[in-house]
């Protein structure tokens, strides 16, 4: 190369996007791909005779699988872990048990959102956090400034030794179950175990997920040949219920039909954890932790002066992220947080943050492009599946 070759200041260099060991896969599946927060990643399989909607319903009737191996996996380890877990998280990780998960959050001094995460009790030392693809590094370098230092407690990154498959879906048990002598059933909602399946050993076998629905996460060794093997052994063992392998658009329409978060959107940096409406997860009691003073603050203040609520269309028009929310008088009142057609409801809806006195069930307006759309306040979630 000479001189004359060498880039200038001003060349455009294509940055290099991060693939699971499932890329090839999902291109031979003509899969349409995407660049999802640095990663490689599927929205949506149109070439195998579906699309975001079919994955959907899919999901909401069967059964769907997602690679969402681009999620981080972080490690506590040590006797200081818990104490580190509690003093980051707004949750009470002392409740869990050996094989218990919940959700929580690791919360700003504000009470603002760093991220929201999953938290897995391995043993009483030892602790996964499963943080989001797009803030994990961010995350991390939070982690390790606020508690990397203390004592008797080692934090490491373990996000390339996972590949993470979900199996979602009301028919994914039974999916499952054909590829494992683990008991399935006897696996309660937001509890994991270990167990060979499909010839993979010590696989984490999670029953969690992103879609309202019951399903798995599946944790197992991130070599290709190994995750390859798994999902063709799920796609094989669904065939009878109609599997479909489904990318990240469905991921995102099933959570907000189940009004589940999504950072960026109904968490972030501004918000906070009252005005988002996780005040179920805020464990106020538990002692201290980053960002309680803040939000007793707030409730001493009367609440949160915002709420997330719920809208449906009653108007034509979809409310798109970002659009203005309006009272009938066409004051502005918030803003739309996500907003998309909801497959399964057949109805279009949006997730909106305003005012708290605008959160009252009053219908308002959603400024669609050049249109004010009419809607109406219904309660979240949206979809819930039904009780077996």
């Amino acid at each position: 190369m000479s001189l004359l070759d060498q880039p200038t200041a001003a060349t455009s260099i294509t940055p290099v996007l991060k693939t699971t060991p499932l890329n090839a896969t999902h291109r031979a599946l003509k899969a349409k791909m995407v660049d999802f927060g640095g990663w490689d990643m599927p929205v949506e399989y149109p070439g195998s005779g579906g699309g975001l909607i079919a994955e959907h319903l899919a999901v909401r009737t069967g059964v769907g699988l997602f690679d969402v191996s681009h999620m981080g996996e972080i490690q506590f380890r040590g006797p200081g872990a818990l104490a580190a877990i509690q003093h980051l998280t707004m949750n009470d990780a002392s409740r869990l048990q050996d094989g218990q998960a919940h959700y929580s959050a690791l919360l700003t001094p504000e009470g603002t959102f760093v991220d929201d995460i999953l938290v897995h009790r391995l043993s009483p030392n030892d602790y996964m956090l499963v943080v989001n693809a797009g803030t994990k590094d961010k995350d991390l370098a939070w982690i390790r400034r606020q508690v990397g230092a203390w004592p008797g407690i080692h934090i490491n990154d373990y996000s390339s030794y996972y590949s993470q498959l979900a199996l979602q879906g009301p028919r994914a048990l039974e999916t499952l179950q054909k590829l494992t002598k683990v008991d399935l059933a006897a696996i309660r909602n937001y509890w994991f175990a270990w167990g060979q399946v499909a010839g993979v050993h010590n696989v984490m076998i999670a029953r969690t997920g992103y879609s309202g629905e019951d399903g798995f996460e599946l944790y197992l060794p991130a070599d290709e040949a190994t995750t390859v093997k798994m999902w063709n052994a799920l796609l094989e063992a669904g065939a009878e219920f109609g599997i479909r392998p489904c990318g990240l658009g469905a991921r995102n329409t099933l959570r907000l039909e189940a009004g589940m978060s999504l950072y960026g959107h109904e968490i972030s940096e501004e918000i906070n954890a009252f005005e988002s409406g996780h005040d179920r997860w805020i464990k106020l009691d538990k002692g201290a932790f980053i960002g309680r003073d803040a939000l007793l603050a707030v409730q001493a203040g009367g609440g949160p002066k915002r709420r997330l609520v719920g809208l449906e269309m009653i108007d034509r028009g979809i409310g798109r992220d970002g659009y203005s929310v309006m009272d009938l008088e066409g004051r502005e009142i918030g803003v739309v947080t996500s907003g998309s057609l909801a497959p399964f409801l057949k109805t279009n809806i949006a997730l909106a943050l305003v005012t708290a006195e605008a959160a009252s069930g009053q219908d308002v307006l959603v400024q669609c492009r050049a249109n004010h759309v009419l809607a109406k306040q219904v309660p979240l979630p949206f979809y819930k599946r039904a009780k077996k």
